[in-house]
């Protein structure tokens, strides 16, 4: 009896599994598995910069409103436990609390600017900056290379609504969705990550309600994603595009995040991931 080539062997072993109803995948490339995963390291280390650079402006903002001393000032403390929880080095606390007092510093203002990506979709981008004209300059230029249009206050946000998420990680359906009611959150909702996984979970809750229902998340025992909580522009619909607007719209935002004074960005193109 003559003797299988590789190919042979091959074509056998998949008829085989065809029949057991197996489906092949393709090999896994370990040189794009691991850049993939540098690649995904190097955002989420992005990812917590920003989240630092944020509560750093926070703290000067509450310290200058209110005073240095969080015993006497709530709005400090409370940005103060925000900054504890994502782990801000200490340096970095008290370095923007001297800040405050540097009569130099200028007042920190929050600001969103609305702008129209591609395929009819909508973005709005936060800001905490200290300087108004230089992010208005910033925003724009990043939203106009991408292939944006600013748009006119209001005539974006009203696709939006303002509400609080508490991203909880590491725990079933089943406990989120116990903790969520007993915490009077509104809404559940999974945390879909890269080819369909389930990361965590969404608690939705109204912005006013946000910090009460993360810390009796967080009493209950539940591991929060602090970098992922906060306070969104939830899209009240979703606007689902093509291959080649879908590139426009990611192009906007990873500019617009790449800008200093923005903070938060927010659309309504379905699959993109603010």
């Amino acid at each position: 009896m003559p003797k299988r080539t590789s190919l042979g062997r091959q074509l056998t072993m998949l008829l085989r599994q065809q029949r057991r109803g197996f489906r092949l995948m393709p090999p896994v490339c370990m040189g794009r598995r691991s850049a993939k995963i540098a690649g995904r390291k190097g955002a989420q280390d992005a990812k917590k910069a920003k989240v630092w650079g944020i509560l750093a402006k926070k703290i000067v903002q509450a310290a200058k409103a209110g005073g240095a001393d969080p015993a006497g000032n709530a709005k400090l403390a409370e940005v103060l436990k925000a900054a504890k929880a994502a782990e801000v080095p200490k340096d970095v606390v008290d370095r923007n609390l001297k800040k405050a007092s540097d009569k130099a510093q200028a007042d920190f203002q929050e600001v969103t600017y609305e702008a129209y990506g591609a395929g009819g979709t909508g973005f709005i981008a936060e800001c905490l900056t200290d300087n108004v004209n230089r992010s208005a300059t910033d925003v724009r230029t990043a939203i106009v290379k991408a292939g944006g249009k600013m748009a006119d206050s209001g005539s974006v946000l009203f696709n939006f609504q303002r509400c609080g998420v508490v991203m909880v990680i590491g725990s079933s359906e089943e406990k989120v969705m116990d903790a969520a009611a007993e915490a009077g959150a509104d809404d559940v909702v999974p945390a879909v990550g890269e080819e369909g996984v389930i990361e965590g979970y969404k608690v939705l809750t109204s912005s006013e309600e946000f910090a009460a229902v993360r810390d009796r998340i967080l009493e209950m025992g539940l591991e929060v994603d602090h970098d992922s909580s906060g306070l969104i522009f939830a899209p009240l619909t979703s606007v689902e595009v093509g291959d080649a607007a879908f590139e426009v719209n990611e192009a906007i935002l990873e500019r617009l995040l790449a800008v200093d004074d923005v903070d938060a960005v927010h659309t309504n193109c379905a699959g993109l991931q603010t």
